[in-house]
């Protein structure tokens, strides 16, 4: 092995603790920040339910979950990260810590990692190329990483149950994790960005043909300000129009989607 090659090893290593680091900082440095993630998925959460997290990364959701009293299916694909998440929950008995990722079909795929930057490493081509290319992502490099294994959700289900809601974040594959679902389900959340809005437009269409048209009730939070913009929601026409109208430098944030029966229900509880 040659020295420069024991260097990049080296430089590799220090950037994936970095990431690590960052992340934890990042969504785990604000004290109050549990309190916010708990008033805001009571609505969509109740105690005994059973919440399945794509995408879980650092696992804040994943407390937040477990603290409103339900059980917990967490799937991150990046090694680092699942293993600080079966680190933290793995003592606890209502957490499942996968090491998958979710898409329309069983088998494999690489990730595209971004050591420095890990809350965007996706499976997603598409993805690199077109957000890549936004001001928002100036900086950011991907590179290959290993193959991980893929589940659908149906799967998912099949194995652990009925979701009373699944939380989707994986840069830019929400919809072939959709493509994997062949229900409709209580509650739903998946990150959009106004650079690939056409990708949001067709989650709310698939979840549209899934739940019957007109079932789903949307509405949207920003970023990480854990606030609906419009409480009681809008149709899909509605959420559709307003993904179309985002100016291009608009924040990113989720769209969220949910029954209104299973709605009530699960804000009665919390």
């Amino acid at each position: 092995m040659t020295t420069t090659t024991t260097q990049q090893q080296v430089l590799a290593q220090i950037d994936r603790r970095w990431g690590l680091i960052r992340s934890l900082l990042v969504y785990h440095g604000i004290p109050w920040r549990g309190w916010q993630l708990r008033r805001f998925y009571g609505q969509f959460v109740p105690f005994g339910g059973l919440a399945i997290d794509v995408g879980a990364h650092t696992g804040n959701r994943v407390g937040a979950f477990r603290q409103l009293g339900a059980r917990v299916v967490a799937l991150e694909p990046q090694p680092d990260f699942a293993g600080w998440l079966n680190r933290r929950f793995g003592g606890d008995s209502g957490v499942t810590v996968l090491t998958q990722a979710v898409g329309r079909a069983e088998g494999q795929a690489q990730l595209l990692s971004s050591p420095r930057t890990p809350t965007v490493s996706t499976l997603s081509r598409d993805f690199v190329e077109r957000a890549g290319a936004s001001s928002g992502f100036r900086g950011v490099r991907w590179q290959e990483g290993p193959l991980v294994k893929i589940a659908t959700l149906d799967l998912l289900i099949a194995a652990h149950g009925v979701p009373d809601f699944v939380k989707i974040d994986v840069e830019g594959f929400e919809l072939e994790v959709l493509q994997g679902l062949n229900q409709a389900l209580p509650a739903v959340s998946f990150e959009f960005l106004p650079a690939m809005r056409d990708i949001a437009l067709a989650c709310v269409d698939r979840l549209e043909s899934l739940a019957g048209a007109g079932r789903y009730r949307y509405a949207v939070s920003l970023g990480e300000r854990l606030r609906l913009l419009t409480p009681d929601g809008m149709s899909a026409p509605d959420m559709c129009e307003w993904l179309r109208s985002m100016p291009p430098d608009a924040p990113s944030g989720d769209v969220h989607a949910w029954l209104p029966e299973s709605h009530a229900a699960s804000s009665s509880r919390g």
